[in-house]
């Protein structure tokens, strides 16, 4: 499929029947939609993947990754009307989409990729909305793209940064947004939004097994837990007076671990 037939297919998804101001409901436009569906899809994080759109509203991402091959999609927005709008139309089009009712904050649906357009933070009740999006996003998966404000990316860089991730790639683009609510002055608002591509720099499990490494011993200093493995490398440093690295027994070296 060409990323215009995507976009055909996309603008064919419903809009909110009732949008709520306080969660910000927008549609995101077909045509960014199928950018980014696109844009993950050659990175490699879509086909034969399963893809978790956080805070889907009626579904244009989750739609777009099941017509991209995802293996499974799973929507997940607050508004139980919204959740309606999506599985009426995935099974009016016979499309396999999972859509849930639930609070981002209460999501445990582990993954390959999330994709999202979390709240812009323009209402006072949803600032900070995009830190706790991206937050769960770090909590179920490894790779994640989201939108957002552009102007807000320098506060995001910090987030992701705090969260030990790391931003791999950004795309920019103009976001309409139409009259919807009264406090909409002009028919058509545009906002400059900011894809972000977002890794994590290694997964933390407390199963895993650490080899503390002084570069020449391997092996010789033991191995460790990690919620043990700094204060253990802190130990071996002493005793052998030389720096000493914690190594994943799956052969990853992270200095700053």
């Amino acid at each position: 499929m060409k990323q215009k037939d995507l976009e055909i297919i996309l603008q064919k998804v419903p809009f909110y029947e009732r949008p709520n101001p306080f969660i910000e409901q927008y549609m995101t436009p077909a045509n960014i939609a199928a950018d980014i569906i696109f844009t993950a899809f050659k990175f490699g994080d879509i086909q034969d993947k399963k893809v978790v759109d956080l805070g889907c509203g009626t579904g244009i991402f989750s739609f777009g990754a099941k017509l991209a091959n995802a293996k499974e999609v799973v929507g997940i927005d607050v508004d139980e009307e919204s959740i309606k709008i999506a599985k009426n139309y995935a099974e009016k089009n016979n499309e396999d989409i999972q859509f849930i009712t639930k609070d981002v904050k209460d999501v445990d649906v582990k993954c390959d990729t999330v994709i999202m357009n979390p709240p812009f933070g323009a209402q006072k009740s949803n600032r900070w909305a995009d830190r706790a999006f991206i937050e769960k996003g770090f909590e179920i998966s490894n790779v994640i793209y989201s939108l957002h404000q552009t102007k807000t990316i320098p506060f995001i860089e910090k987030v992701v940064s705090s969260l030990n991730g790391e931003i791999s790639y950004k795309k920019n683009y103009v976001f309409p947004i139409k009259q919807t609510y009264f406090f909409h002055k002009k028919k058509i608002e545009k906002l400059d939004a900011t894809l972000i591509r977002i890794l994590m720099k290694y997964v933390k499990s407390a199963n895993e097994e650490y080899i503390l490494d002084d570069g020449e011993n391997i092996n010789d200093l033991g191995k460790c837990k990690l919620e043990d493995a700094k204060k253990a490398a802190e130990n071996a440093a002493k005793k052998i007076n030389k720096p000493v690295f914690i190594m994943k027994t799956v052969g990853y070296i992270d200095p700053d671990l």
